[in-house]
């Protein structure tokens, strides 16, 4: 049975004569004249591997991994095939340019075979965030595999339209947890607002997200290429690993699904816990949706709810936030069935619900919430929250005592010992005469 095979470029399509001469094993369907045209063939089903000439187009991870999804190989035609390290691009097959054509369709042939015998990859796909719809994962992973994968956990902090607070819940909790001793990677994965930067005082021009998947996307991205790109701030003793977000919201195209996937994966590698606020949007754009070499605007959104062992929803505790949450997880639940979220509603209040604020959220969430219980209640502080990012910084350095910061902690699983120390302090600290009922301090 005979290989259907699409070439582009000119010396490529020069192969084109011999292959046919040869009568199988491939055989050469069309031959493209630009990467848009050659893509939407594959995606069509057309072909199941494609030869490109020399500098016909881009090798990114991006594109290969694309084309992986839709089971076509990538073989490209190379002048220096044979010189050992000359190329870096993973889950490409290179063959000398003036190679006879018999050879190449035996290496074509062997690309193939190897291809369909491999394993798909252990952890997620491209099937949420990707544009199209395709039902089979890569069969080739491109990820820098130097190192054993990583086991870092990654959570994704993510929340309905309406600013319900997943910027402060993100910052804060990488904080206590960095505090406390765990090494943590905070991530700014918004594509509409990114501000993790500003909130932390880091006013710098540097994009590091864009700046790592463009890296990604070129092939062999590592633990250590991440930890040159994040920015390392104190947190009361302990560092955080930041990875600013895009500086304008028209660079959202340099955060592609498949290079912010390889940046996560590195991430494992790099930190026990990686923790990144998402943006709120889960919607398709189907006008990009039918062109084949156009990103998605929320695919970061869904690549980082796709592959987070844990997705923090948070919503807004009030008349408009509970709705909102309703309606966004039954919409996160069908678009991204693998995610187990976690319910968290935060700027709970007397003043937007009534008496026992918590008592009134569990009783209308009980009648119109979907089946998942509420993880976390975090109490409002405005103050605490303005002093923060007055001062650039985590609740813990600003506020220790905030009632926000310490309901941030425990759904971090970092209790405030801070706090506790304190109180154990007074007690001791705090003596009572019988002849002077006044309390004297130290």
């Amino acid at each position: 049975m005979s290989i259907p095979v699409i070439t582009l470029g000119g010396v490529a399509s020069a192969f084109v004569p011999g292959l046919e001469q040869l009568r199988g094993p491939v055989t050469v369907v069309r031959r493209c004249e630009d990467l848009a045209e050659l893509v939407a063939a594959c995606q069509s089903g057309l072909a199941r591997a494609v030869i490109l000439a020399p500098g016909a187009a881009e090798l990114t991870v991006s594109l290969i991994t694309r084309l992986h999804f839709s089971g076509v190989v990538v073989v490209v035609l190379s002048e220096h095939a044979a010189a050992p390290g000359a190329e870096a691009v993973e889950g490409v097959v290179y063959v000398d340019q003036g190679v006879a054509p018999a050879a190449l369709a035996d290496a074509v042939s062997r690309a193939v075979e190897q291809f369909e015998a491999e394993d798909p990859p252990p952890r997620g796909s491209l099937a949420f965030a990707d544009p199209f719809d395709v039902p089979q994962p890569a069969r080739a992973t491109l990820v820098d595999t130097a190192g054993p994968p990583g086991d870092g956990r990654v959570v994704a902090v993510w929340g309905p339209v309406g600013s319900p607070g997943r910027t402060t819940v993100a910052i804060n909790m990488a904080a206590e947890l960095a505090a406390a001793g765990t090494s943590t990677l905070l991530v700014d994965a918004d594509t509409y607002a990114a501000s993790v930067g500003a909130c932390l005082g880091l006013l710098d021009e540097s994009a590091g997200l864009a700046q790592a998947c463009r890296i990604a996307d070129q092939g062999g991205f590592s633990p250590a290429a991440l930890d040159r790109i994040a920015v390392s701030v104190a947190i009361k003793g302990g560092r955080l690993r930041v990875l600013t977000g895009i500086t304008r919201a028209d660079r959202w195209p340099e955060v592609r699904p498949a290079a912010l996937g390889h940046v996560l994966e590195a991430a494992r590698s790099l930190a026990e816990v990686t923790v990144i606020d998402c943006g709120f949007c889960l919607e398709a754009d189907e006008e990009l949706s039918f062109d084949t070499l156009a990103p998605r605007r929320n695919g970061a959104t869904l690549r980082c709810l796709e592959v987070a062992d844990v997705v923090l929803a948070v919503g807004g505790a009030d008349a408009i936030g509970v709705p909102r949450m309703v309606k966004a997880l039954t919409e996160l639940v069908e678009i991204v069935p693998t995610s187990t979220p976690r319910v968290v509603f935060n700027k709970v209040r007397v003043a937007a619900v009534g008496r026992s604020p918590e008592t009134q959220l569990q009783e209308a969430w009980a009648r119109f919430g979907p089946a998942m219980d509420i993880a976390a209640f975090l109490p409002i502080d405005h103050a605490a929250a303005d002093q923060a990012l007055l001062a650039g910084t985590a609740l813990l350095e600003t506020a220790p005592a905030s009632p926000l910061r310490h309901a941030i902690a425990e759904l971090a699983d970092v209790p405030p010992k801070d706090a506790r120390r304190r109180r154990s302090r007074r007690s001791t600290r705090n003596v009572k005469f019988p002849s002077n009922p006044a309390r004297l301090r130290e």
